[in-house]
């Protein structure tokens, strides 16, 4: 039994208030439930303003979270994906059997634009090797369970948006090395075995848990996933932490120019992703579906591979950390003009 739930227990015996264990337990167990329910809710909400604080705090009191270590970056974001393992169900994957050419169209457009895009920004904007190795990696990599989040605030298509992140998230381990290798390997050095060796460990292995977990044991699951959004925000926030406190100076000292890029890298993915939902005549909750999946990465796992996969490019990892804070900014902002289009 939890410590604080023997010492309340034991406070109101002292009081007289004399209730059977086991009802007073389970009373006292709903109620941290509801609570840590109603504090998921409302972080989950604000989940943009805390990585925001938390980012900012890093960056300019960098010694506030300097005890964050980076080692815990990559078990950090097993937290994340286990929680997204836990949300998944066999139905989100027959979605891909159900409607083929919108996940097709969404995991090829996700693998082909942001990449792309990443590659030329960096050269228009001179990026030397290691801002544009962390920049392109933030484009090979597949979209994170803030997409979902984001399109769900937005009144978008939430089954696509879940399929095309849990198809990409699968076709990742191969996917993001290769891309990755094509358009560095004139740059940069790519060990690509040590990148996929990375996204199996970090990404694939905890979300086959989550998924395996849910399966047998739904009805906990049921439970636990109404206070996950507090368990991710968490996680990310800490991961921004680390990677910004202890790469603070080197944020610093690359001025504007890598968060222009990375902001543009953003922007314009939104924008490709509803040109493209527009072009193909897809409808407004689809297009918004695209739109949001293309432009939102999976930044967190970039940051991991940027330390795993080009370790002596110290810099490598300051475009991940940017977008990190940058994309909870800008799909807040998008789900609440993207809410209020009228069909």
């Amino acid at each position: 039994m939890p410590i604080f739930l023997v010492k309340i227990v034991n406070i109101l015996y002292s009081l007289g208030l004399h209730f059977e264990c086991p009802k007073l337990l389970l009373w006292l167990g709903r109620l941290a439930m509801r609570i840590l329910e109603k504090i998921s809710e409302f972080i989950g909400k604000w989940m943009a303003v805390v990585v925001l604080a938390i980012a900012a705090l890093s960056l300019f009191a960098p010694s506030s979270t300097l005890w964050i270590q980076l080692s815990w970056v990559n078990y950090l974001l097993m937290v994340v994906m286990f929680g997204m393992g836990l949300t998944l169900k066999l139905s989100d994957f027959a979605l891909v059997f159900m409607r083929p050419k919108e996940i097709i169209l969404g995991c090829t457009s996700q693998f082909v634009v942001m990449p792309v895009l990443a590659f030329l920004l960096s050269k228009i904007f001179g990026l030397d090797a290691a801002l544009m190795a962390g920049v392109v990696l933030v484009g090979t990599c597949p979209g994170g369970t803030a997409s979902n989040v984001i399109t769900y605030l937005s009144k978008g298509d939430v089954a696509l948006s879940v399929g095309m992140t849990s198809v990409n998230t699968l076709l990742a381990p191969v996917l993001t090395p290769a891309i990755t290798y094509l358009l560095l390997r004139t740059t940069v050095n790519v060990d690509v075995m040590a990148m996929f060796l990375s996204i199996v460990k970090v990404v694939l292995v905890p979300i086959a848990l989550g998924f395996v977990i849910n399966k047998f044991f739904g009805r906990w699951t049921a439970r636990a996933i109404k206070v996950l959004p507090l368990v991710s925000v968490i996680a990310i926030a800490m991961i921004v932490a680390a990677v910004v406190s202890h790469n603070a100076a080197k944020i610093l000292s690359t001025g504007a120019i890598v968060f222009a890029v990375v902001i543009l890298h953003n922007l314009l993915g939104y924008g490709c992703g509803f040109g493209l939902g527009k072009l193909l005549k897809f409808s407004t909750p689809k297009t918004k579906a695209l739109s949001i999946e293309i432009g939102m990465q999976n930044s967190g796992l970039a940051t991991s591979l940027a330390a795993t996969a080009f370790s002596s490019l110290a810099l490598a990892t300051v475009p991940g950390a940017i977008f990190s804070v940058w994309h909870n900014i800008s799909g807040a902002i998008l789900a609440n003009v993207y809410r209020r289009w009228d069909k």
